[in-house]
């Protein structure tokens, strides 16, 4: 297994990633990819095992504690300058779950962010995901202004 920055060529292994790992409503199509990856290739971190993704992170850089709906859309909002690493996307393949792999591409994503000097991380999740996302220090800030995908999500945030 090796963790590393993604490349251009996982594109299509990304975008395989997301499509089983969420819901059509809310899984990002190849050509969203193909936008980050050109715009913040350094914010995606990719689990990969012979050769196949596996699983990845990623999500731009903003100066903003939350996560807006355009942000998911726009990759040139991204902010190299910003404080805060967002999480768009974190999904391991089903198969690889209960592994010790996701934790693993959280603490690197973590790591890469406090290295870099900014003052933490956001993301949103569901409801039911607010425990796991605490045991990595996230904290909820409430109901997100959020509805991608026509969910309720919840505004997290980790700052060193």
């Amino acid at each position: 297994m090796i963790i590393r920055q993604a490349k251009m060529t996982d594109l299509d292994g990304i975008t395989e990633v997301e499509r089983i790992c969420y819901p059509p409503l809310e899984a990002a199509p190849r050509d969203s990819f193909e936008k980050r990856l050109e715009a913040f290739m350094d914010c995606f971190i990719v689990a990969e095992d012979k050769g196949e993704i596996v699983g990845f992170v990623q999500g731009c850089i903003t100066n903003d504690r939350v996560i807006c709906d355009d942000m998911l859309k726009y990759a040139y909002l991204h902010n190299p300058d910003g404080d805060y690493q967002a999480i768009f996307g974190f999904a391991v393949l089903p198969c690889y779950r209960g592994s010790g792999l996701a934790a693993k591409l959280m603490h690197e994503i973590i790591e890469l962010t406090r290295k870099r000097g900014k003052k933490g991380l956001v993301l949103t999740c569901k409801e039911h995901l607010l425990d796991y996302y605490g045991r990595y220090g996230y904290k909820s800030l409430g109901v997100s202004g959020s509805n991608h995908g026509g969910a309720v999500w919840y505004d997290m945030i980790i700052e060193f």
